[in-house]
């Protein structure tokens, strides 16, 4: 029987699916019940000192839908509200009440040495299993000259981390923003000043649209928007492929983040190099319930697989992530076509057509193949709407 039991830092995970610091971890109740309902820890929304003053602006989300799911989701949200005091006490409380769940701080502060470790010397008093530091909020931090202003800072990354590891008694997750043009290389300095792993990534700064009916932004307030943080289904590809960039770079723990939905994005972020996940955009949708699905679907995952543990699986797509330089050239693989399931109604040969390579005709009601055109692109494959067409050698 497979286990979904880890072990990070010697931090003891009965599953590694966390809630990320967000809403549904802002207050010490929500936490309870998701520890009642079988989640294996939670990222406490980002504590600050208590005189690092916010003001949110309302409405702070708007979505993106397809066929009437939210796929994609922006928030101009900002940090915890609640006092150090009430964290200290709430953390408390909620291991007293749960001493199996790991329960990770995440932190903020102006880029005051003192600022940080006042902080975390507070902390350290309570039962806290880790810190993770924010260096990645993309919106209303920056203004301050923190959040995403650090993380996108090799030198101020740096120096943080290091005043935050000579003063925690715990682990020290740094959280990364995907806003840069090579994560790396906070990474490398981040964990040259002594982190000891990280959590990645934070949300992708991004824009939710226009009504094209009122001519305002979708996220509107009093007729003004601001650019947001986008996280849901719609991060993914670029979630998994920070993972794997800082996986194929370093050998630190990495807590993965971004787009997870289900168990199958769980166990593709674990594949490409994570040790445990976070999750917040889809609770904010379908509340605390999605665990047990989260849990019983990758139990299952790992059973199918032969597997024992999520050990046997994470990394396991790392040696198959190269450079387009180094791809084989000389594969090629070309469209065949399952005369009975199409349905002959010719897009794939329109879309070939009008996409270079006119390698696809439809003659006598027939789909053919010009071998001698075909490049094995495989786009004829995705726009078939019977998915009739599969790249074969």
């Amino acid at each position: 029987m497979a286990v979904l039991r880890t072990n990070i830092l010697d931090i003891e995970f009965e599953n590694p699916f966390l809630l990320a610091s967000a809403p549904p971890s802002a207050l010490i109740e929500s936490i309870d019940k998701a520890f009642k309902m079988g989640w294996g820890g939670a990222v406490l929304k980002t504590i600050t000192p208590d005189d690092l003053k916010m003001f949110e602006a309302s409405p702070r989300y708007a979505v993106m839908k397809e066929k009437g799911k939210v796929i994609g989701f922006q928030n101009i949200e900002l940090l915890s509200h609640k006092t150090i005091r009430y964290w200290v006490d709430g953390i408390k409380y909620l291991k007293e009440k749960h001493p199996t769940k790991v329960i990770i701080a995440s932190i903020m502060a102006p880029v005051k040495k003192e600022e940080w470790q006042n902080l975390v010397k507070i902390l350290n008093n309570t039962p806290i299993d880790a810190y993770e530091l924010n260096f990645s909020c993309p919106h209303g931090m920056p203004e301050k000259g923190i959040g995403m202003a650090i993380g996108t800072s090799a030198e101020i990354s740096s120096e943080i981390t290091k005043w935050v590891k000579s003063a925690a008694e715990k682990p020290v997750f740094v959280k990364l923003t995907p806003n840069v043009t090579d994560i790396t290389r906070i990474a490398d300095v981040t964990e040259s000043a002594g982190a000891d792993g990280f959590a990645a990534i934070n949300t992708v700064q991004g824009f939710m649209g226009i009504n094209l009916d009122t001519l305002e932004p979708n996220l509107n307030i009093d007729g003004m928007t601001t650019y947001g943080g986008c996280s849901g289904e719609i991060i993914k590809p670029i979630g998994l492929k920070c993972v794997a960039q800082l996986r194929q770079k370093s050998g630190l723990p990495i807590l993965g983040i971004g787009g997870i939905t289900n168990c199958q994005d769980a166990a593709q972020y674990i594949a490409a190099g994570s040790d445990a996940v976070q999750i917040c955009t889809e609770v904010m949708i379908n509340g605390f319930g999605i665990i047990n699905g989260l849990k019983s679907g990758l139990l299952n995952y790992l059973e199918e697989k032969g597997m024992n543990d999520i050990s046997e699986l994470k990394n396991i797509a790392i040696s198959k992530i190269t450079t387009h330089e180094k791809l084989n050239k000389e594969y090629h693989l070309h469209p065949e076509i399952d005369k009975k399931v199409c349905i002959k109604c010719g897009k794939c040969v329109k879309i070939c057509s009008e996409s270079e390579h006119q390698a696809l005709s439809k003659d006598d009601c027939q789909i053919k193949l010009n071998i001698d055109n075909c490049i094995g692109c495989s786009l004829c494959s995705h726009v078939c709407p019977k998915e009739a067409i599969k790249m074969c050698c």
